[in-house]
């Protein structure tokens, strides 16, 4: 059973993670009927959210685009506070509506680079047929005009050189309001006759008054029709919209940063530290649950029972479980502190149940397995950043290494990254030494999270199912009933277990 090797194994071998096998059980459902839904107050569809603190220094440039992406595969998006020279309140709050204001399952990539009036079009994205132009040519502005490229192929050149606002189409007819169904928006398709439609918030009908939310076509409603269970089956809210968490810190400024979050929406706030076992996280729960009694708090980080039930007992909704296991962090090295990941999950889990509090294993995953044994020993989510930050749509830029196409990532830990704000996390203080407890180093290219996180949450499935276990609680319920039987593997297992005795192969995961 689970307690068994985590009460005589672990106590001696902190690294069982890797060495952890589940025994099959008998299994009469497929699949695509398991369920990894989880609920308390806010579901989850898919039991995954990045990191709270993901870190870049080019994060302006796709970071929106990594959590919309990542809230369309049914996780959940959240929003970190770091950024050089710390993230600011307003800044945070202003990422949290544009992303809180994406309508499911539409996403159109019409939005992300609307023109302002005065600018000039040179040429046409070969796989957009129209640009917005708003206001102030940002995502989030008055909604002033478009262009089609039909219209402006068929411009003379000379008019190309000239403004857009000398061209584009001022009609209002194409304006929706922002919180329409999908069945009032394939309603408004059939009686404008048009394949294009504005989604705005604020007067509808005097487009010049509205701020542009969002941008759907003809051709959207048609596949979310013939496909009812893209995008519609997200983690989204009442209104259509993503669910979005952001994080904040234990500070008195974090207070005026979590005013502005709740005024835009957020779901849920995430309290970042790395030991979350402190009279000023406790305090801070203390708070927001007596001002937004309302808003779910996610607390941590703990690796104990004793951690978890102060927290618990304080508030929480939810608690992030590690220290020092994340590929990126030297914690348990530096500071002698920490907790072997499993057991800190299985630990902390087996007394947050009690309560009803769901767990959020955090810290090394690094493939579909790894997601099974968290969720397995008591996890509800887990939080990955290696996994993700290699993905097309995660913070920074590629680069090749050795011939390697990779994306810088680095801890929070780092001495890097505490220079530019991150130090508060770890309760540091800008007038004394900093002691890193990450590094800075590269992840390999991964794609796009469109393509490799299904491949994922697939692999996710067919583990639960070998195990007999329907839904993520019915694993807890193997679990605590002491039904799941665990193995710890000798060295000897583990390499029969994975690939040996070719001269070479490959190793494609989807």
């Amino acid at each position: 059973m689970a307690s068994e090797i985590v009460e005589r194994r672990v106590r001696v071998d902190a690294s069982v993670q890797p060495r952890l096998l589940l025994h099959l059980r008998r299994r009469d459902f497929p699949p695509a009927l398991h369920r990894l839904l989880h609920r308390r107050r806010l579901s989850l569809h898919q039991p995954h959210a990045p990191p709270p603190s993901l870190h870049s220094d080019s994060l302006f440039s796709n970071g929106h685009r990594h959590r919309i992406r990542h809230g369309r595969r049914r996780g959940l998006a959240r929003w970190h506070r770091n950024h050089p020279p710390n993230l600011s309140a307003q800044v945070q709050a202003a990422m949290v509506r544009s992303v809180k204001s994406r309508r499911v399952p539409f996403l159109s990539s019409l939005l992300s680079s609307p023109l302002a009036p005065h600018f000039v079009l040179d040429d046409f994205d070969a796989s957009s047929p129209y640009v917005l132009v708003t206001e102030s040519g940002s995502p989030r502005s008055k909604f002033v005009g478009y262009v089609s490229k039909s219209d402006w192929l068929n411009l003379e050149e000379e008019r190309k050189g000239s403004e857009v606002k000398s061209y584009m189409k001022t009609s209002n007819d194409i304006v929706v309001p922002w919180n329409q169904s999908l069945d009032q928006i394939e309603s408004f398709f059939r009686e404008k006759d048009s394949d294009l439609g504005v989604l705005v918030r604020g007067n509808a009908d005097v487009a010049a008054e509205s701020e542009v939310v969002d941008v759907v076509m003809k051709e959207d409603v048609e596949r979310v029709k013939g496909n009812p269970r893209l995008g519609l089956g997200g983690t989204v809210g009442p209104d259509g919209g993503w669910r979005v968490g952001a994080a904040i810190g234990t500070r008195e400024s974090d207070k005026e940063r979590l005013e502005g979050l709740v005024k835009e929406g957020v779901d849920v706030v995430v309290l970042d530290s790395s030991q979350g076992n402190s009279i000023y996280q406790i305090e801070m729960i203390k708070y927001v649950k007596r001002v937004y009694s309302e808003l779910d708090v996610i607390g941590g980080n703990v690796v104990t029972a004793a951690q978890a039930e102060n927290l618990i007992k304080a508030g929480v909704d939810g608690l992030r479980v590690g220290m020092g296991s994340g590929s990126i962090c030297t914690t348990q090295e530096v500071c002698a502190v920490g907790r072997g990941q499993a057991t800190a999950v299985y630990k902390v889990a087996s007394i947050a149940s009690k309560y009803d509090v769901p767990v959020i294993a955090d810290g090394g995953i690094s493939n579909s397995g790894h997601i099974v044994k968290a969720l397995v020993l008591g996890a509800s989510t887990v939080m990955m950043g290696s996994f993700l930050a290699g993905s097309e749509e995660a913070p920074g830029s590629y680069e090749y290494q050795n011939g390697c196409r990779v994306k810088k990532y680095r801890g929070m830990g780092s001495l890097e990254a505490m220079t530019k704000g991150s130090d508060q996390r770890y309760l540091g203080d800008t007038t004394k030494l900093k002691i890193a407890q990450g590094v800075v180093g590269a992840v390999a290219d991964k794609g796009s999270v469109l393509k490799f996180v299904p491949y994922t949450m697939q692999a996710v499935k067919q583990g639960f199912q070998d195990l007999g276990a329907s839904s993520l609680k019915s694993a807890h319920d193997l679990l605590r009933g002491g039904v799941l039987r665990l193995e710890v593997r000798t060295g000897a297992a583990q390499v029969e277990g994975g690939v040996h005795g070719l001269v070479s192969y490959e190793k494609k995961p989807f």
